[in-house]
């Protein structure tokens, strides 16, 4: 009989084999030169694996509860991971955030980019990228034809990012990386990755034109997706069954219980103001702006850097490996904020990541504070660095290959709260700041289960909004609009997101929500033995798994 941990090792190396791509966002060394197989058939084998592996896990005893633990994790992950594929919910995703557009495109930031080799690979790849996306709009007609289509109007905003990475006067993403690669390296290869360059930008100028002109008229016309589709995305993102309809009046209870806290905040910083008087303050005040994109990465990065030597040996024992984080800006313009993890090695360390929108060039720090600890220690990579270190305790799908987003960005959102508890955001500005985060997140529970659902807006809403409404995407803006500190830039993207990526938005609340459920029920068990230290360390030590294993496994400690 197989052994769970064995099941594990022979999953990763078969994956990376089949998803070259996703080996390099994995950080999985030796596949750099290869896009995957973004064919129909190239999904096919995806799952199949999936499928293969789940028979043996089936038959495979746990050796110990560590197996057991990854056993439960595998299981949870793979099995609704397949149950998308199998609904046709992978091969029909198009969306402004996780596509297979933005998958060809994004694996390219994880490359280095200094030396002949380096400039070897992304030629190499480069050069894959026409065939990979010609592979993927091949897919998405073959769902089109079998039913699986997503919204026209997601389509359509796809279609515009395309022009945007091309464009010389935008982000002119291809061009921009070959001259970086090319630099210091030899007049054939440096013509290798100009022509590269010139193919990739014309194949994703033509999978835009694709998206606009030939399948968006097969797209959805309605943008919400419906109760079915919803919980398995929604069950996907929190690795958890969760009752929508109890998280939607929830959000309405949080929300405003957060602007309630933001109000009181804000009476410290303009006495008898109201809470956009004191954000008018904070932004008024030169000591809370940075101008320049690059002095703002580099306060990010001391901030950073400050929050991990502070942190380390006081609340939590962070390895070595992990002491170590990039701030980055994304060659990018979306507004997307992002960690990447490290390589397997740690030769890549773990990076926070900001696509700055055009145009924005003036940065105010008092928003972001919290962005720096959710991103940095202790959150994403702390949990991120931490899980890749623990080869002692972890297998290697665990520690390189499982996340799920209702216990990574729970976990960083509760990291936020916890900065808090731990007197980091004793500064008003920056407690204003955190509550504005949490309180855009909270919105977007209610927005996005509202839309995808079209449920009613409850007529004893506290806001007053619209009451006994149906929501719809307009709505959806109005609300987010009234309810969040976010430029009209960021906040167009993030409703967009929102309405293509069904279920994921609400996972940073929901998450953090069962983090905190599960750590009251810990120091209920505990009792007077209850240590915070040490319930971190247990936690962590779990790597990701989604959240229904979690709360099984932290029972068991």
């Amino acid at each position: 009989m197989d052994r769970v941990n064995d099941i594990a090792d022979r999953y990763v190396d078969e994956w990376a084999s089949l998803d070259p791509t996703g080996a390099t966002h994995a950080g999985i060394a030796g596949h750099d030169d290869r896009m995957t197989d973004l064919s129909p058939d190239g999904y096919a084998a995806l799952a199949d694996l999936d499928r293969r592996t789940l028979a043996r896990l089936d038959a495979a005893e746990p050796a110990d509860e560590r197996e057991r633990v990854a056993k439960e994790a595998m299981q949870e992950r793979l099995g609704r991971s397949l149950a998308l594929y199998d609904a046709g919910d992978v091969t029909s995703a198009v969306n402004v955030i996780s596509s297979g557009l933005h998958y060809v495109r994004g694996v390219f930031d994880l490359m280095p980019t200094a030396g002949e080799e380096a400039a070897a690979n992304i030629a190499a790849r480069m050069a894959a990228v026409p065939a990979a996306l010609a592979q993927w709009r091949q897919t998405l007609l073959d769902s089109a034809g079998r039913g699986y289509v997503a919204s026209r109007q997601q389509m359509i905003e796809v279609a515009k990012q395309a022009e945007i990475w091309t464009d010389p006067a935008g982000d002119n993403f291809y061009a921009a990386l070959a001259e970086r690669a090319g630099t210091g390296v030899g007049d054939a290869l440096r013509a290798d990755l100009s022509r590269a360059a010139g193919r990739a930008r014309e194949a994703t100028l033509e999978t835009g034109r694709f998206l606009r002109d030939e399948l968006a008229s097969r797209g959805r016309e309605q943008q919400a997706v419906g109760p079915e589709r919803y919980a398995r995305a929604i069950g996907y993102f929190l690795g958890a069954d969760v009752d929508v309809h109890e998280a939607y009046a929830w959000g309405f209870e949080e929300l405003a219980r957060l602007e309630a806290e933001m109000r009181q905040v804000a009476d410290k910083i303009v006495p008898g103001g109201s809470v956009d008087d004191a954000v008018a303050a904070l932004d008024a005040d030169p000591a809370r702006s940075i101008a320049g994109k690059e002095a703002f990465r580099a306060w990010m990065q001391e901030l950073a850097d400050r929050a991990i030597h502070e942190l380390h040996g006081a609340h939590f024992d962070i390895p070595e490996q992990v002491r170590r984080i990039e701030c980055c800006l994304a060659p990018t313009s979306d507004g997307s904020i992002y960690y990447t993890g490290p390589s397997e090695d740690f030769s890549r360390p773990g990076r926070m990541w900001w696509a700055v929108p055009l145009g924005i060039d003036t940065f105010s720090t008092w928003r972001e504070v919290t962005t720096v600890y959710h991103e940095g220690v202790p959150g994403h990579h702390l949990q991120v660095g931490q899980t890749a270190a623990r080869s002692e305790l972890l297998n290697r799908w665990q520690r390189l290959l499982c996340w799920c987003s209702g216990h990574g960005e729970g976990w960083a959102l509760y990291a936020e709260r916890l900065m808090d508890e731990l007197g980091y955001l004793a500064d008003p500005g920056d407690k204003l700041g955190m509550l504005d985060g949490q309180a855009f997140r909270a919105a977007r529970v209610i927005v996005d289960i509202g839309m995808h659902l079209e449920l009613e807006i409850p007529r004893d809403n506290p806001f007053g909004f619209h009451p006994g409404e149906r929501w719809t995407p307009v709505l959806g803006w109005e609300f987010m609009r009234a309810h969040c500190r976010v430029p009209d830039e960021n906040l167009r993207f993030e409703v967009n997101r929102y309405l293509g990526w069904a279920g994921q938005a609400p996972s940073y609340k929901l998450g953090e929500r069962i983090w905190l459920q599960a750590r009251d029920e810990a120091r209920a068990r505990k009792g007077a033995d209850f240590d915070l230290r040490t319930f971190h360390r247990d936690a962590l030590n779990l790597g990701s798994l989604g959240l229904a294993p979690l709360k099984a496994a932290l029972a068991r400690v």
